[in-house]
């Protein structure tokens, strides 16, 4: 069974403040990788949060699946670090996870 996780991943050490996510190194790389998550249906929502960290929604059976579901990203420690991964409970919305009805 797989459950909701919150994950918040904050720029790292190797970060470019001030420059967009596009200018960053390894960007295609990381942007490929990410696609393939969403793909998979392990990433549900992701994005920028704020100047300085990420925020993505997972689906997994616990957090240290998120942790190595994640490990392999380009952009590593180094440009993204995880800050914290915690288990989510929607109670409002739920069915917008679901995608758009058809």
């Amino acid at each position: 069974m797989t459950d909701l996780f919150a994950v918040l991943r904050a720029h790292g050490p190797a970060w470019k403040h001030g420059q967009p996510l596009e200018a960053q190194d390894d960007w295609l790389a990381h942007a490929a990788f990410m696609d393939g998550l969403a793909e998979e249906g392990f990433v549900v929502l992701a994005g920028p949060l704020g100047a300085d960290a990420a925020l993505l929604v997972v689906r997994a059976k616990d957090e240290s699946e998120v942790r190595k579901r994640l490990a392999p990203d380009p952009w590593g420690e180094e440009m993204l670090r995880l800050a914290w991964v915690e288990p989510w409970t929607i109670r409002l919305g739920e069915g917008l996870l679901a995608g758009p009805a058809g």
